[in-house]
């Protein structure tokens, strides 16, 4: 059993960005040479939130309308009030969505379904430069 770890850096434009990771996730599995394990993804951030979807324009845009009837933004949140930043409807999406998953391979090659993608989404209100990590852990 060994471990893995690749780093990647991610400039969002705007909330609301989907970004796919998929080809990134495969890459990293690929250059850990493990043959079985698990795949963990990160991002160290309050505001940005990773999942699986069928990475598709109408499904993005579904996702976006979703998050907004579930967690308006124009809601008053008290973390507005204290902040001032009007982005406290990010951090409630994010601590719903997740900011983390992990996902298994086999024969070096992560088990997602063939509809399925790894995503990163932008929830604050403005594009940042976001983190997301890779740690791999598993057998050659």
């Amino acid at each position: 059993m060994g471990s893995f770890r690749k780093v990647l850096n991610i400039r969002t434009e705007l909330e609301g960005d989907i970004v796919d990771l998929t080809e990134e996730l495969t890459a990293a599995v690929r250059e850990s040479l493990f043959k079985e394990g698990l795949a963990c993804v990160f991002v160290g951030h309050s505001t940005a939130a990773l999942f699986t979807i069928e990475n598709e324009e109408g499904l993005r845009r579904d996702m976006k309308e979703a998050l907004q009837r579930l967690f308006p933004k124009e809601m008053d949140y008290d973390h507005h009030r204290r902040w001032g930043d009007g982005n406290g409807h990010s951090h409630i999406r994010s601590a719903f969505l997740g900011t983390s998953l992990t996902i298994p391979f086999h024969d070096g090659v992560p088990d997602l379904g063939t509809w399925q993608q790894v995503v990163l989404m932008e929830l604050d209100n403005r594009g940042r430069d976001r983190k997301v990590i890779f740690q791999i852990i598993g057998d050659q």
